[in-house]
């Protein structure tokens, strides 16, 4: 692992191991030095047999127009000497006619004599050198002559014309081995320059293809790693970018599934932890529960035994009795309708009715229905608020949120004994206000305020007979209500806070 991260360092993409754009110069390079190699070969193998073969041609073919031309008895004719005269010059072929005394007729030879006796000695036997049959025709015959002397080669063809004379053609073969071993050495100069060109050739080609592929291949290797930022920049129309585009949409679609995922995966924490808190919550509830009721009904028991007893016989106890028992059920029947409450708000199944209301005179209702709680415990409420007040709201829930926050008040109000209500406004929002004088609340005990059957001075709420849900309905609501409440300690009170809209949006 650790060698392909140190090869992966040191050698360039483009032409690692595996690059595509070193296989395909090793594609091309193979074919065009395999090319140059098979020319090669095939010249040393085939082309002196095909050079002997053509020089044979030209010699046949040159013999059958003289042939042609002397039974059209045109050997003298103007028209042939031209055409003589080519057949000489382009086949390199030197031709001499003789007639049947020796005479030379026509001839394209300067030293006549010279090539007379050389054809002579090539047709009647050999001077200095050897002479081979090669081909022989109706009224011709081919011989391969070498000169010794001259270390040269020729082909020579005599034969008879229709008229008797005898014609005698000749042509040099050269050395078609220094020919091969020429052509050879420049197939291999334009080979070596075809490797180079084709080297360089490819480099910038497949650079074009390759490119945009180790783009996709980053890209791919990002995608990985779940980085979904990088994204293909091409703009032409082949298939690679095509590809590209493909993949930017894929990681896209990656991106937005994983993230759902990522959100799918958090809800069904969310829900597991609301889950085992459901669960702790009713494990609680059922112990405060237990916990509130057992004592109620303790007295109840004690008490309706003491009646069946008739410990006391006067009539006074026997009221005394029935009035304990009264007051702890109807203590039981309040604690269970407000769990009944805050059990439908909890659960979303209490219905909230959003109405616009005075709640200056909700307010002046409540402390008028609280006016015994406050003269028996001899506590002044101070609302100097006497214009209306209109909110938006559940008037209902709000009536039940300012009662509770009295009740609240009413049994916790100390020192001077004094309640003070008023309005703070704010933009969209106006802030009602439930102050009592007495002992602030332990900064620690500020936030369970709102728990179910918490209780911040267990002895004082026993005393007034509260249960500890009055403002845990109190936060329900205001959370049905989608609005804020809280409290605040002062140095000599308490202040509870709800806040209402007072615009219509």
């Amino acid at each position: 692992m650790r060698r392909q991260k140190e090869q992966g360092k040191n050698v360039h993409p483009l032409f690692g191991r595996y690059s595509i754009t070193r296989q395909i110069a090793e594609v091309i390079l193979g074919l065009v030095a395999g090319t140059v190699l098979l020319c090669c070969l095939l010249n040393t193998v085939f082309l002196e047999g095909y050079y002997v073969k053509n020089k044979q041609k030209l010699l046949i073919n040159g013999f059958a127009r003289i042939n042609r031309a002397c039974a059209e008895d045109n050997l003298e004719s103007s028209e042939f000497s031209i055409e003589f005269e080519k057949i000489c010059s382009n086949s390199n072929i030197t031709i001499m006619i003789i007639d049947s005394d020796g005479t030379v007729i026509k001839s394209s030879a300067r030293d006549i004599e010279a090539i007379r006796d050389q054809f002579m000695a090539a047709i009647f036997g050999t001077v200095n050198g050897t002479a081979d049959g090669i081909a022989t025709g109706e009224n011709y015959k081919i011989i391969r002559q070498t000169d010794d002397r001259l270390q040269a080669e020729y082909y020579v063809l005599w034969g008879i014309l229709p008229d008797g004379n005898l014609i005698m053609m000749r042509t040099p073969l050269e050395s078609i081995r220094e020919s091969v071993t020429i052509s050879n050495r420049f197939l291999t100069y334009v080979g070596i320059a075809a490797v180079i060109l084709s080297a360089i050739t490819v480099v910038f080609v497949t650079k074009r293809v390759t490119m945009p592929i180790l783009e996709l291949t980053d890209i791919s290797r990002k995608m990985i790693n779940l980085d979904f930022d990088a994204k293909y920049h091409g703009k032409g129309k082949n298939e690679i970018d095509q590809l590209g585009e493909h993949m930017n949409q894929l990681s896209e679609t990656l991106e937005r599934t994983i993230s759902e995922l990522k959100s799918a995966n958090n809800e069904l924490k969310q829900d597991n932890e609301r889950k085992t808190e459901i669960d702790e919550m009713r494990k609680e509830f059922l112990s405060n529960v237990s916990h509130e009721l057992k004592t109620p009904l303790a007295l109840i028991q004690g008490y309706a035994e003491g009646l069946e007893e008739c410990i006391n016989d006067d009539e006074e106890s026997r009221n005394f009795y029935c009035e304990v028992i009264i007051d702890e059920a109807d203590k039981m029947n309040q604690m269970v309708k407000k769990l009944l409450t805050l059990n439908q708000l909890e659960f979303g199944n209490d219905i909230v009715t959003i109405e616009r209301f005075d709640v200056t005179e909700l307010i002046r209702g409540v402390i008028g229905a609280s006016s015994i709680l406050l003269e028996q415990n001899g506590i002044t409420v101070d609302f100097k608020e006497t214009e209306p007040m209109y909110v938006w709201a559940d008037e209902f829930k709000i009536e039940e949120v300012i009662t509770n926050y009295m009740s609240n008040a009413i049994h916790h109000a100390d020192f001077e004994k004094k309640i003070s209500i008023f309005y703070t406004k704010k933009e969209d929002c106006v802030r009602i206000s439930v102050l009592n004088t007495g002992i602030p609340i332990p900064e620690a005990d500020i936030p369970n305020v709102w728990v179910k059957f918490y209780k911040v001075d267990k002895a004082r709420t026993r005393e007034y007979g509260g249960s500890g849900i009055g403002l845990s309905i109190v936060r329900a609501i205001m959370d049905s209500l989608h609005r804020e409440c809280g409290v605040v300690n002062h140095e000599n009170g308490v202040e509870f806070w709800l806040e209402l809209d007072i615009n219509s949006k």
